[in-house]
């Protein structure tokens, strides 16, 4: 079982990598938050972690936000964000679950088995983008990985593609967060004592990864990431 030591710990080399790699706050510690809550409250405090953690990445890379691609990306996001944080609240945890599970394998094998592939470069891969990112966002809390895709697409600078992709997560995490709030998916308050300890990792694991992200090449990075992924999806479905 992981103590709540463990799990600030593992919050911060999640911070760490996900500034590195451009997406995985949520995908990696949502897993490990299952180990000691149920699907429901880890997906509402994973998505407090990761406002966190976005709002540490747009401070440092604020000047390499391309503001176009936010605004293409970001009204869809906002729209379906907004629906899947309401349909969490009647979702079954066991079948959230599952849905996690299912859609780490998926992303890992097929990320991994193609690594060549890119959308392409236009409004209505931005718009699709920012409508499937919102929706699985705000229902299991997984939006990242699905944003990357698309958001690779642009062949943006990987400073810009860290800074954008962070602002779009942003605007999501404004929506969906105080919508889970009023919905009152966390039925045991106490586990909001671990924000605040949250915060702090998600700032000294952004600002570590934003050293890092210069010295280390992202893509063989990536796919360890996605290998761990995959391995964490099958442990979820046993």
């Amino acid at each position: 079982m992981l103590t709540d030591a463990g799990f600030l710990a593992l919050s911060y080399a999640v911070a760490v990598i996900a500034t590195i790699a451009g997406f995985g706050s949520s995908t990696l510690l949502i897993p490990a938050a299952l180990m000691f809550m149920d699907a429901k409250t880890a997906v509402v405090l994973i998505a407090c972690f990761h406002l966190f953690n976005n709002i540490f990445k747009v401070k440092f890379f604020w000047s390499r936000i391309n503001f176009r691609i936010v605004i293409l990306f970001g009204v869809p996001s906002i729209i379906f964000a907004f629906a899947g944080a309401m349909l969490i609240s009647i979702a079954p945890a066991a079948a959230l679950k599952k849905a996690i599970a299912v859609f780490l394998i998926i992303f890992a094998l097929y990320s991994f088995l193609n690594p060549e592939f890119r959308f392409r470069q236009n409004r209505v891969t931005a718009i699709a983008g920012g409508s499937l990112s919102g929706l699985l966002a705000g229902l299991i809390g997984l939006g990242g990985a699905i944003r990357s895709a698309f958001l690779i697409a642009f062949n943006l600078p990987k400073e810009a593609y860290v800074a954008t992709g962070a602002m779009i997560a942003f605007v999501i995490d404004l929506i969906r967060i105080p919508t889970y709030l009023f919905t009152k998916v966390v039925h045991d308050p106490s586990y909001y004592i671990l924000l605040p300890f949250l915060l702090f990792s998600a700032y000294l694991g952004v600002k570590t990864g934003r050293i890092l992200l210069e010295k280390i090449n992202r893509e063989p990075f990536k796919k360890i990431v996605l290998i761990a992924l995959l391995l964490v999806g099958i442990n979820l479905l046993t």
